[in-house]
């Protein structure tokens, strides 16, 4: 008897305890179950866009491959519009830029280069946009904003290309002492096995000795 009376008032206390927490409890509870279930949600959602993005991708590259840059830049232009927050977006704005720059269209592939430059996650790639967009400044003549790009600091792995623009920037705008210096730069920061080491000892020595 003193056990079902000891049980009761746990039942009573427990009572008195869900009637003042019970709400709370509840609400508590199904903060969490909606938490997890939109984390599980947007994984899914975020595994969806993969799928898709890899499929248009794909596509694209064999357009790529084919030569046929219309498609190129069509298939990629759906892949950036559709799928921005993916990685292949920034892959696909890359060969939207490509194709446009062979096919004459400048400004096309300023756009696409710009786009990677300010929503690419990954670093490299706003560095390989930045350094493919003074490349086309270059091309232009717009020395000035090339010059301002190629400045940035990018990853170490890309400083030697990121010196080398510069010298070509420099030589065309007809300062052949700040060439100089940065082509030296660039073949400090390239590999030593570097087939692309010959290619600036020869822009190197064009300019001549220092005076």
């Amino acid at each position: 008897m003193a056990y079902d009376l000891e049980e009761q008032e746990q039942i009573e206390e427990l009572k008195a305890w869900w009637k003042q927490h019970g709400n709370l409890v509840i609400l508590t509870i199904t903060a969490a179950l909606l938490t997890i279930a939109a984390f599980q949600g947007w994984r899914y959602y975020r595994h969806n866009q993969a799928v898709a993005a890899v499929a248009l991708y794909e596509q694209m590259q064999r357009a790529e491959r084919a030569g046929d840059q219309k498609k190129t830049r069509d298939i990629a232009g759906q892949i950036v519009e559709k799928y921005g927050a993916t990685p292949y977006a920034a892959f696909a704005a890359l060969a939207a830029a490509r194709a446009s720059f062979d096919g004459g269209d400048l400004a096309g592939a300023k756009s696409r280069l710009q786009w990677v430059v300010e929503r690419a996650g990954e670093e490299e790639m706003r560095d390989v946009a930045r350094l493919r967009l003074a490349g086309v400044l270059l091309d232009e003549k717009n020395y000035a904003e090339a010059l301002k790009l190629v400045d940035a600091k990018p990853v170490e792995s890309m400083s030697g290309l990121y010196a080398a623009l510069k010298g070509d920037i420099l030589v065309a705008q007809g300062k052949v002492a700040d060439a100089r210096s940065a082509y030296r730069l660039a073949l400090d920061k390239s590999e030593a096995n570097s087939a692309y080491r010959a290619t600036l000892q020869l822009k190197l020595d064009s300019l001549g000795e220092a005076k």
